[in-house]
């Protein structure tokens, strides 16, 4: 029987392809299956797609590491990311390092990459696409 287990869903507001491409070029992000509205074998009732979200990702599937996501277009572009981060834990400071600064083009420093009394290597960023993520190097257990 499956384990129970909760898995990110992020919605781009119509820039899910752009945004994959992004994580696989920041991050190593492996990408599944991509599902677009127009493959679907049941198109989305009238009034519900935002017009030109026709050849837009539907649903997705996207790995970073062990980590599954998923992800979506939406149905319109008024996506807005709150309430959230996801946390990306490196083996060593310099791939801490690699991947903030890669993370941060584009985007907004909340609190820069440097020692704390928890991590060798912890920051705070938000994305180019409004994603929050915690990038650090774990402290001992």
């Amino acid at each position: 029987m499956p384990q129970t287990m909760v898995t990110p869903y992020l919605f781009f507001a119509g820039r899910c392809e752009e945004a994959l491409e992004f994580y696989r070029e920041a991050v190593g992000a492996k990408v599944g299956m991509v599902l677009r509205f127009s493959d679907s074998p049941e198109p989305p009732p009238p009034g519900v797609l935002q017009p030109g979200f026709e050849s837009k990702v539907m649903h997705c599937s996207f790995s970073i590491g062990e980590t599954c996501l998923m992800a979506s277009d939406g149905c319109d572009d008024q996506t807005k990311f709150t309430g959230f981060s996801l946390s990306l834990s490196v083996p060593t400071e310099a791939e801490a390092d690699r991947a903030f600064a890669a993370l941060a083009e584009g985007g907004t420093v909340q609190m820069p990459l440097s020692q704390t009394f928890w991590s060798p290597r912890y920051g705070m960023l938000t994305d180019r696409y409004g994603v929050s993520w915690m990038v650090m190097v774990p402290g001992e257990c």
